[in-house]
């Protein structure tokens, strides 16, 4: 995208009073920011803009600013990558609010990748630190991107697991990109930009004030395929982040804890709401569609997913078993009466392979009797 064109995206991420999704009805209206810029009085209050946000764009409100903003940007080795831009990672583009603009070092290509968000409090116990270092590590070397907010506690333990497993991470950041929040985290971020990515949509400069992080958190979620919370009490800013992904149809993945410790009772409700109980990488990969199951786990990496997978090639079937296995599919449900109608069994039969197969991890049931492979 041409230099003189990303002035106008940074100065109307930065007009008082224009929100993001109001930013984006503007956009549409006029078809470009520039556009929005070069538009008159009237036409700007014809889109249902407040008068004083209409002045401000109107006065060309924020130019000058994103000016510099764009050379300091520059000088710091960070890239600037807009809504319009081919960089922009396909499934943030998706949610309701998408930043217009972000800032990123490292690299962007990263973003784009199949991701996984690990979040939870900044008071870890010993329990849930090591957890989030192990899914992360584990799923990081399985190709997922790490995805969390470089925040103490599980945010950090999950950053860390997926760069000791060889893999990539993102840290989204509640500041300005080149303001580090914890300073003792300053480390770990250059590890992250070594080895992955480090965006904000939030100005150069900008202070990690507490309304900064639920903001900032749309964004872990959304460039993410699924969540996961690692210990979050009860109101835990992880909580919105589930919450988040829930509006933007990602999954949600649960590590269950200690009913007796305040940090579990966010997972544990969660998952009493529905969400995914996680204990190992495969619960998470098992989850998605079919074709990202099959390229994070291609026949040579399936015999080290664990006891859940290794017995899909291990396991000697029954020829019932056979039968009713090749019958399922792994990208759609079936339920229980096309399987009666599909295979050449008395209906005890079926049941009983189907028992035996989901008790050999090899498949699952859905709510409603509906039957599903897991891989």
């Amino acid at each position: 995208m041409a230099d003189d064109i990303l002035p106008f995206w940074l100065a109307l991420a930065r007009v008082d009073g224009l929100g993001v999704r109001s930013a984006h009805k503007l956009i549409e209206h006029f078809g470009s920011p520039q556009a929005a810029y070069m538009a008159s009085l009237t036409e700007l209050e014809s889109c249902g803009l407040t008068a004083p946000v209409a002045q401000a764009i109107f006065a060309q409100a924020g130019l000058k600013e994103a000016e510099k903003e764009l050379e300091a940007a520059t000088k710091a080795g960070c890239a600037l990558i807009t809504l319009a831009s081919d960089a922009y990672p396909l499934l943030l583009r998706e949610i309701a609010d998408p930043p217009l603009v972000l800032y990123a070092r490292g690299d962007v290509q990263a973003l784009s990748q199949h991701a996984l968000a690990i979040v939870g409090t900044r008071r870890p116990t010993a329990y849930g630190s090591s957890v989030a270092h192990r899914l992360a590590s584990d799923l990081a070397q399985r190709g997922l991107v790490i995805v969390s907010g470089l925040a103490r506690g599980i945010d950090s333990a999950s950053h860390r697991g997926a760069l000791e497993g060889g893999g990539k991470t993102v840290a989204v950041l509640g500041s300005g990109i080149d303001v580090i929040y914890p300073g003792e985290n300053k480390s770990l971020a250059k590890k992250i930009i070594e080895s992955g990515a480090m965006i904000s949509e939030f100005p150069l400069g900008t202070g990690p004030t507490p309304q900064n992080f639920p903001i900032r958190n749309r964004i872990i979620s959304g460039l993410a395929l699924g969540v996961v919370i690692v210990e979050a009490a009860e109101y835990s800013g992880s909580l919105i982040t589930a919450r988040l992904a829930l509006e933007q149809n990602r999954e949600v993945f649960a590590v269950p804890g200690n009913i007796t410790s305040a940090q579990s009772f966010g997972p544990n409700h969660l998952i009493k709401q529905g969400a995914k109980l996680v204990d190992q990488w495969v619960d998470v990969i098992e989850e998605f569609p079919a074709t990202i199951r099959m390229q994070l786990l291609p026949p040579d990496e399936a015999s080290k997913a664990g006891p859940q997978t290794t017995s899909l090639f291990e396991t000697s079937l029954s020829p019932d078993q056979k039968t009713v296995f090749e019958t399922l599919r792994a990208d759609e449900a079936l339920f229980i009466d096309s399987i009666f109608g599909a295979v050449q069994l008395s209906q005890p039969r079926v049941l009983a392979a189907l028992l035996e197969l989901e008790m050999s991890g090899l498949i699952r049931q859905l709510p409603g009797k509906n039957f599903i492979r897991k891989l």
